[in-house]
């Protein structure tokens, strides 16, 4: 049953991503950063907004939106999809990858963008939004953000939950301790529990925790491997930009690298990655505490510059470089073993740095992507059915890490990635005049800290009496002026790169 199920899902995969879609995706990231005048050049200025961490009311700050953001996308697309991607496409898929992190920055841009402009608030005043209430209120077209919503509560099952948790639970029992998948499954299953269940301000609190430490740990087992191998590095950079426009096969154990293979394979790996044009991170910037919609939309778009720009490319440099040194590693019974067997060619500790990244990404996915399915869900249904898709997250959390198949999961977040993609498309294209309306307004007129009295504000928070005086009563005057310090760094940073970039 499950091989006619994995077979059909490939089927419908390779349909979904043919030449179409990998140019419609391409052709809308090319049309959004031409038509908005080059937005990754304000990449610097979008770091620094990035980095406030004050927010108001029921909203998240600038840096909760990005960690959660990046949470779901730094992801086992990282570390398994780039060596998927390898497996099946060649070095050259890895340029592919980083080319649709660069000019996917347009398109999360864009989107999270319009899930600010039209976001609202739900019966318990908390901000919510995202391509479904742009498509409604935007474009007028309820179908349409009904379809996006149901493919997205969907699509997180396979995106976020199922593919993470197999992948993760692979590379354990493959590692030196052999912890068997039903234990990782449990394990999982009950972190994903306690933590989801906080709801939003609980996940955004874990991410803006995990996301700055599992990342610099993975950099580091990247370092570790490049290292041990650092006679390769140039020659597989050389390997990865030669494959990207060979119509021929390479050599070394890789497959099947003709251009429009490479292409397919790492632009359907870098969407699964950073996720711009899909929407889904989009519903990760509705409740920011922004001025504008403007700033935040410069917060969101540097997150494909991270993920895939920086991470993916770096991953994939990784994996070649232990492919050419040791050929071995590129002939992993499966694909997403190439990553375990090449951080092994680095020793013990490059296989622990590989568990303790992919184990962190894996967990920080799984919480970000629940928000996203929920939101989606309360979408279509209200809250009433909230409860009962957390128990369907977690049980999903298990089960995809016992599955035995991987091949059947990547298929089925494929095919749920190409679904997402289709609904977001249309409606960035349709709502591309509010888009260059909202640019205009602020970032081309130099107006990013104006405030949009249009737009739909935080709920403020319940006012609590004050606390009785206590002789030890903390002082917490000397945080609060460390904070408004840090603000003003900030500021003082933002006019100077504001006036750099006139």
């Amino acid at each position: 049953m499950l091989d006619i199920l994995n077979t059909f899902l490939s089927y419908v995969s390779d349909f979904l991503w043919g030449y179409f879609l990998i140019f419609a995706l391409l052709g809308v990231h090319l049309y959004l950063t031409i038509i908005l005048r080059f937005p990754q050049r304000h990449l610097i200025t979008g770091i620094l907004y990035s980095l406030r961490r004050t927010a108001t009311g029921n909203s998240i700050s600038h840096f909760a939106s990005l960690s959660t953001s990046l949470a779901a996308n730094i992801g086992t697309g990282n570390i398994v999809g780039v060596a998927v991607a390898l497996g099946l496409g060649g070095p050259g898929a890895v340029f592919w990858c980083l080319l649709t992190g660069l000019l996917g920055m347009a398109s999360r841009y864009s989107e999270s963008l319009l899930a600010v402009r039209f976001r609202r608030l739900d019966a318990d005043g908390n901000l919510v939004g995202g391509p479904m209430y742009a498509i409604e209120q935007g474009m007028k077209c309820k179908w349409l953000a009904v379809a996006f919503a149901v493919c997205a509560a969907v699509a997180a099952f396979g995106v976020g939950n199922v593919t993470q948790a197999n992948a993760a639970a692979r590379v354990l029992n493959e590692s030196a301790v052999s912890v068997p998948t039903w234990f990782s499954g449990i394990l999982l299953a009950a972190l994903t529990g306690l933590v989801i269940l906080g709801g939003l301000r609980s996940i955004a609190r874990v991410c803006s925790i995990f996301v700055p430490i599992m990342t610099l740990v993975y950099i580091i087992g990247c370092v570790l491997v490049l290292g041990v191998h650092a006679d390769y590095v140039g020659l597989a950079i050389t390997r990865i930009w030669e494959c990207a426009f060979s119509s021929q096969a390479a050599g070394g154990g890789f497959v099947g690298s003709t251009i429009m293979l490479a292409m397919q394979v790492g632009v359907r790996r870098g969407l699964f990655s950073n996720e711009a044009g899909m929407g889904s991170s989009a519903m990760a910037s509705a409740p920011a505490s922004t001025p504008n919609s403007v700033q935040q939309a410069l917060v969101a778009s540097t997150a494909p510059f991270w993920d895939s720009v920086i991470l993916c490319t770096l991953t994939g440099i990784t994996l070649t470089t232990a492919g050419l040194a040791e050929p071995y590693v590129m002939h992993a019974p499966d694909g997403d073993l190439i990553a375990f067997y090449a951080f092994g060619t680095a020793g013990g500790m490059g296989s622990i740095l590989l568990t303790f990244s992919l184990v962190t990404f894996v967990i920080s996915s799984i919480l970000a992507w629940s928000y996203f399915g929920e939101r989606a869900l309360q979408y279509l249904s209200g809250k009433r059915y909230i409860t009962l898709y957390r128990l369907a997250w977690v049980v999903a959390v298990f089960t995809g890490s016992i599955i035995p198949q991987s091949s059947l999961v990547w298929h089925f977040a494929d095919c749920a990635n190409a679904l997402m993609a289709i609904p977001n498309l249309i409606c960035m294209v349709a709502l591309t005049p509010v888009i260059l309306a909202e640019t205009r307004t602020y970032l081309w007129s130099n107006k990013l800290h104006v405030v949009d009295k249009t737009l739909v504000k935080p709920a403020p928070e319940p006012e609590e009496p004050a606390p009785a005086e206590e002789e030890d009563e903390w002082d917490l005057q000397p945080e609060v002026k460390e904070l408004s310090a840090a603000d003003a760094t900030i500021s003082k940073a933002l006019k100077s790169a504001a006036e750099s970039e006139k």
